[in-house]
Parts: C-alpha cells; sequence; structure tokens
C-alpha cells in the first residue's frame, strides 16, 4: 500500500525543513517535495521603519551572511537617494562581500558538505559530521576552520565586527579603512590561495568517487541565471543580468537588475513557506532556473584572475548541469575571491577618505542586486514623504533556487530510495542534493499573505485535539 517517508530534520543546511517522498503502492516513489518549515516575515515588519535604518536591519536577516544583505540593502538605499556612491566606497563593498563569500563557501563546503565527501554518502551517521572528518583528515578541517576565519578576519578589519557589521550605509561606508587593516588582510591572502589549491587538488582527486550522484544530480535540465560584468567575467556586486540555458546558450542578456519584475515573477506553493520566483517568459513553473556559484560559472565566460581561471577551464570539462558540481564552483569562487581581493586593495585610491555621498530622498523606490554566497540577491523598497518604508520585496538567493531544489530532491529520490531495505545511505543522498545548493532558509522566507498554514494543538498526551490549515 502507498506510504510516506518523512526526512525531518534535513541536517547539515542554515534553517529548518523536511523532505517528504511518497511512495506508490509497488514502493515506487512518486513524489517528492522540499518543505521549508519556518517563516522570518522581514518584508512586513520592516514596514514603517526610516530607509536608513534598513541596511543594518537586514543585515539581521541572517547570522551566516550578513554581509550580503547589507550590500543589496545599502544598494537600494543609494537608488532612493538617486547618488552614484564614490568609487572607493564601492571597491570596500566589493572587498567586504568577497571575504564574506568565501567565509560562507568555507562554511558550506567544509563543515557541511566534506563528510559525505571524504567519508562517502553511505558512512555511519555518527562519523559523518565535521568531528569525523577531523579524524579522518586532520588538514582538511583545519584548513576548513581557517578559511572560514580569514573571511570573518577581514569582515571585522572593515566592518569593525565579524557577525551584523552596520559599515555598510546608504551613501556608500561608514568609515574608510586604515593602511594597517589593509596590510593585515593583505598579509592572509597568500595563504587562503595557497590552502583553497590545496583542497581543490584534494577535491579534484575524489570526483570519480562520486559518478553515479553526479549523473542523478544532473538529472533534470534548468536555466542558469545571475550578473555578469561588460568584460562577460565574474560579477559579484553589479552589472546585468544573464539567463542561460543548460547547454550554455543565452536565453536573455543585458537584462537591468533594477527591473526585474519584468521579468521574474514569484509564486507560492502549499506546501512551503518558501516563495518560488520563476522567469516569466517561460511561465510558471517552466520557468525554472538555478542561481549561485555554479550559475555563475556557467554565464560567464572568465573569472578574470588567473588562478581562478586556470581552475574554470577544468571545471568546463565537467558536467554543467549537475548541482553536485556546486561544491566545486564554490572552491573556484573562494580562489577568485581572494585573487580579487588582493587585485581591489592595491587600486590606488583605497585607503581614500571620501566614502560616503549625503543625500536625501530623491526616489520613492530602490532596487539593490547584488551576488550572494548562494546567488543573485534582490531587495527593494518603496518609501513616503517622510522616507519611511511602505512596501519591501525580497528575493533570496536560496528563493530563486527553490523550485530546482524541490524537483532535485524528486529526482533523487527516485533514483536511490527502494522502500524494501530502506537505508540511512539513500536517504543522506537526498539531502545531500539540498547541501548542494546551500540553502540558507532564515535568509529567505519572508512573504506574507497566501502563504500555507498548518497549525496544531496538541494534548498532553500527544494526540492532536484541534487542526487548522490554510
Amino acid at each position: 500500500m502507498a506510504q510516506r517517508i518523512v526526512i525531518d530534520p534535513v541536517t547539515r543546511i542554515e534553517g529548518h525543513a523536511k523532505v517528504t517522498i511518497q511512495l506508490n503502492d509497488l514502493g515506487e516513489v512518486e513524489d517528492a517535495h522540499f518543505h521549508v518549515t519556518q517563516l522570518r516575515g522581514f518584508e512586513k515588519f520592516c514596514e514603517g521603519r526610516p530607509f536608513h535604518e534598513m541596511p543594518s536591519l537586514m543585515a539581521r536577516i541572517c547570522g551566516i551572511c550578513p554581509v550580503s544583505h547589507l550590500i543589496a540593502s545599502g544598494k537600494a538605499c543609494d537608488a532612493l537617494l538617486a547618488v552614484h556612491i564614490p568609487q572607493t566606497a564601492e571597491n570596500l563593498r566589493r572587498v567586504l562581500n568577497l571575504a564574506q563569500i568565501t567565509q560562507s563557501h568555507a562554511l558550506s563546503f567544509f563543515y557541511l558538505s566534506s563528510p559525505d565527501l571524504l567519508l562517502g554518502m553511505d558512512a555511519d551517521p555518527a562519523q559523518r559530521n565535521i568531528f569525523g572528518v577531523a579524524q579522518m583528515q586532520p588538514t582538511l578541517a583545519r584548513d576548513g576552520v581557517r578559511l572560514r576565519q580569514m573571511g570573518q578576519r577581514i569582515i571585522e578589519l572593515l566592518g569593525g565586527k565579524r557577525i551584523h557589521p552596520a559599515w555598510v550605509v546608504p551613501g556608500g561606508v561608514s568609515a574608510p579603512l586604515t593602511a594597517d587593516n589593509r596590510a593585515a588582510i593583505l598579509a592572509m591572502l597568500p595563504e587562503g590561495i595557497a590552502i583553497t589549491q590545496r583542497t581543490l587538488t584534494w577535491f579534484r582527486g575524489v570526483l570519480d568517487n562520486y559518478a553515479d550522484e553526479i549523473r542523478t544530480f544532473a538529472e533534470f535540465k534548468t536555466m542558469f541565471m545571475g550578473l555578469v560584468n561588460a568584460d562577460d567575467q565574474l560579477e559579484i556586486y553589479d552589472g546585468v543580468i544573464r539567463l542561460m540555458d543548460g547547454d550554455r546558450n543565452i536565453i536573455a542578456d543585458g537584462l537591468k537588475a533594477e527591473q526585474y519584475d519584468d521579468y521574474i515573477g514569484e509564486a507560492v506553493e502549499p506546501h512551503t513557506y518558501l516563495k518560488s520566483p520563476f522567469y516569466k517568459p517561460m511561465g510558471y513553473p517552466d520557468g525554472v532556473y538555478r542561481v549561485g556559484p555554479l550559475a555563475r560559472l556557467n554565464i560567464v565566460n572568465r573569472c578574470g584572475t588567473p588562478r581562478a581561471d586556470e581552475e574554470l577551464a577544468f571545471f568546463r570539462s565537467l558536467d554543467a548541469q549537475s548541482s553536485f558540481h556546486y561544491h566545486y564552483a564554490r572552491l573556484i569562487e573562494i580562489l577568485y575571491c581572494f585573487e580579487k581581493m588582493e587585485e581591489l586593495l592595491n587600486t590606488p585610491d583605497i585607503l581614500s577618505d571620501r566614502v560616503r555621498a549625503h543625500a536625501q530622498p530623491n526616489a520613492r523606490y530602490g532596487i539593490g542586486v547584488a551576488e550572494a554566497p548562494r546567488g543573485t540577491l534582490m531587495h527593494h523598497y518603496e518609501i513616503d514623504d517622510n522616507g519611511l518604508i511602505t512596501r519591501a520585496n525580497l528575493i533570496i538567493a536560496t528563493g530563486h533556487n527553490n523550485l530546482a531544489m524541490d524537483r532535485g530532491v524528486l529526482a533523487v529520490a527516485k533514483r536511490y530510495v527502494q522502500s524494501a531495505h530502506l537505508t540511512d545511505g539513500m536517504l543522506n543522498r537526498v539531502e545531500a542534493m539540498i547541501r548542494a545548493f546551500d540553502p540558507c532558509l532564515s535568509c529567505s522566507t519572508h512573504a506574507v499573505g497566501q502563504m500555507p498554514l498548518h497549525l496544531q494543538l496538541v494534548g498532553g498526551d500527544g494526540q492532536v485535539i484541534e487542526e487548522v490549515k490554510r
């Protein structure tokens, strides 16, 4: 008879989620869904706040990638002021975001996913964690800790705090970079490059162990979306939106980020609190796409830094559709981040004290778009005559990937889940598909209105007394 398998909670991700797998009468996987079970609600409770508070308020969305929200929010506020910020301020914001991407990617690869990659998908769950990694390969574990430490330390040297810095403000940044802090950051970069290259060498050596997972994680095709710059290179701060198909054919190019509403729609499903963005010209749900490191490396011709471009050449020989290769893409981006930080910190005016443009609000709405660790991040604010927020719309990177994750769960479950002899390794592969995207669910659930609602009143004996569903 038909059965349902529930994975609750999904482990080694940021936030709360579960997976349900529906089996038919023959014990075969018939359907599966990824459920995000938490709601943060920032879109509503920031209404009525002064717009200049928004960067610091938005940083509180997440403790893993607060800088990305700072930057997208800061750019939206720049648009409300209708100013061009000083070039030094832009470069400093870029360095801050590069440090953010570095520490977040290190967390994802080393802390959350390396247990699967080093110990194997079928390893004992008691060992398949960061402690098991430290026991089996101490250097790999230490390298992960060190990379994350460097990224957070750079954030601290720039913004004054490792988590939730308030340094990014409307019009630029609140204080210039000092010569001592610049020297301290530059001194870290060679070690970061060496660690990343060492990890890349190791990771290329284990790819053949996961040939079946790589194929399965590519069972369905989607488009890829992200920012590119005028030189057709990897872009994490500004640029235009590009969409490509799975064969790297351009679907749309040169789309203005501030006009996202013309080509991005947002759907709501009853099984999750996470919105499902889609590409409007292809409709819902056919307009599914992916964002993040895998997408970013697929839509550009070059990274724009020598070591990262060398790695990109090998990356291009792999199956670009496989979500498994998010892991490889993260390592390439960490390498790029260290190289790019060195380049930016050696620009002539990086120590300039001209780091903020001052103005009153000159526009009724502002849209800020940047690349977060997990993909394209969009903040859209509207204000009244007093500069108070009347509406906020947030499309978080993880949200862009929602449809792709949901389809990925089904593809992996169909390949691996066998109800007759269910094993932990089978279910771990379903979770591993989600971990490949590195979802940040605390970041991404903000919409209210027609969101699903399921409340249960449970008695002391564990029985459901009353139940309400919407």
